[in-house]
């Protein structure tokens, strides 16, 4: 379910709106200067190659970079794997790289082909929790202070949108923000 939680940055038990309504969602994040739109999601397994569901979106993909300005442009994806001794650990540090707040000198652009992860956008004097999931996308300007929970059991497919390869090294700001706000699965349960 995509959500949109809002809370004061200063206090997160004073939540100003809980919505899972799309059309909200979009406006109030473009009201911030946030872009959020929705595509046709496509089911997707494990096994299917990088380079298919990248075809699979080629037309959406190309409309969204029509000016070229993204000059690379590829997938993550993160799968349970309970056969894997090794796997909660890897989730784990996947998880932990980005859960501190930071910022990118581009915009961060992601696009859900499936599962789920939360961006936090530390917009004073709010923070603006986005859930997305399957057929979102989000764009978070450059310079936004944020972070991003993909849960403790990360499940997903994203296309990501990059300006210059090396566009998703984060800026950490060293603020603790982060560690008083609800979890992804917190924000889920809920």
């Amino acid at each position: 379910m995509t959500l949109l939680h809002i809370a004061a940055d200063a206090d997160p038990a004073d939540v100003r709106l809980r919505t899972t309504d799309p059309e909200r969602i979009a406006a109030e994040l473009a009201t911030r200067g946030i872009v959020f739109d929705r595509w046709p999601a496509e089911t997707v397994t494990a096994d299917i190659a990088s380079e298919q569901i990248l075809g699979r979106y080629r037309d959406r993909i190309g409309d969204l970079n029509a000016d070229g300005r993204y000059r690379h442009i590829d997938l993550a994806r993160l799968h349970p794997d309970d056969n894997d001794p090794h796997w909660p650990e890897q989730a784990s540090a996947a998880r932990q790289k980005f859960l501190s707040e930071h910022r990118h000198a581009e915009d961060e652009v992601r696009f859900f082909v499936s599962g789920r992860g939360c961006f936090y956008l530390h917009l004073e004097p709010e923070v603006v929790a986005v859930v997305c999931e399957g057929g979102d996308l989000v764009s978070v300007p450059a310079g936004t202070r944020h972070w991003f929970d993909m849960g403790t059991r990360p499940d997903f497919v994203a296309i990501r949108f990059f300006e210059e390869a090396d566009g998703w090294i984060g800026d950490f700001t060293g603020d603790p923000i982060a560690q008083g706000f609800p979890t992804l699965d917190e924000l889920v349960a809920a």
